[in-house]
């Protein structure tokens, strides 16, 4: 079996083509994304994060190059459907996905609609609501839900629909921070323990510590890609994109600015207390 699950190669999208509005939103990607994987997207308002992700199911088309999931082409029509079994969307506003009115019903909208049948369909909701951990509210409305419970909801439908891939378009930013947590939490352990692929589309930099790759868009193109403390630990490239990186990384930059000897990659609260714990 290949080891990329996705790939997109001189990936250009036009939006409104042919008109006098023609903007280019991306330009000459090429991106690989492997199985079992977390990459993270990062990239301010109009960087062209979005737009990537939904040419990973086909919501999008390319205008030049190609976009391929498991070797198949996404322009080819016949591959839609076994592509958007393989690689599912949660998107930034959770009431969008849920139709149902109780939880349990949403959760197994989606496997209904791929024809499972029913014995299946009621072990694979059990199993996707213990995964997000949202059994005791099975019987629950979707819409009386906090926003963080809304979102593993939505996770949980997309769960039990038993996609390779799941692609996660900005799904903390409507959130509190009680539940950015709960929803970032859901998705590490996905990919961690369930070996389920994450392509991450985020503005909040904190987000991205525990991947195993970052992406920096800038105007539609790559502007650096690497694992986070490759990526954090360049601190002024990342101010001229308009990114800010996490505060303890900003704050170990500041100190070793000031001669202290500490790291400029240091990720976390914990590492940054351990290295001036030796230090000292």
């Amino acid at each position: 079996m290949p080891d990329n699950l996705i790939r997109f190669e001189d990936l250009s999208h036009s939006y409104m083509q042919g008109s006098e509005q023609e903007w280019l939103a991306l330009s000459g990607i090429n991106l690989d994304i492997k199985r079992g994987e977390f990459v993270v997207v990062l990239g301010h308002n109009g960087s062209g994060k979005s737009t990537l992700a939904k040419h990973a199911n086909a919501l999008l088309l390319p205008t030049r190059g190609k976009v391929t999931v498991a070797g198949l082409d996404t322009k080819d029509e016949a591959n839609v459907r076994s592509i958007r079994q393989q690689v599912g969307m949660v998107f930034q506003n959770p009431d969008n996905q849920l139709v149902a009115t109780t939880v349990e019903e949403d959760v197994a909208f989606g496997p209904e609609n791929l024809g499972v049948p029913s014995s299946e369909i009621h072990a694979r909701v059990d199993a996707a609501l213990e995964l997000v951990g949202m059994q005791a509210y099975r019987l629950f409305s979707p819409h009386h839900l906090s926003g963080g419970q809304k979102q593993r909801v939505a996770i949980a439908g997309m769960i039990a629909m038993r996609p390779n891939c799941i692609v996660f378009d900005e799904p903390t930013a409507m959130l509190d921070p009680v539940g950015r947590k709960e929803v970032m939490n859901t998705i590490l352990d996905l990919n961690k323990n369930e070996g389920i692929t994450i392509m991450h589309i985020t503005h909040f930099m904190d987000e991205s510590i525990l991947a195993d790759r970052v992406v920096v868009m800038q105007d539609g193109q790559i502007a650096l890609e690497g694992k986070p403390r490759e990526v954090f630990s360049q601190v002024d490239t990342l101010h001229r994109l308009h990114l800010d990186v996490p505060q303890v990384t900003a704050l170990a930059d500041r100190l070793h600015e000031l001669g202290f000897g500490i790291p400029r990659d240091i990720l976390s609260i914990d590492e940054l207390v351990s290295y001036i714990c030796r230090s000292e």
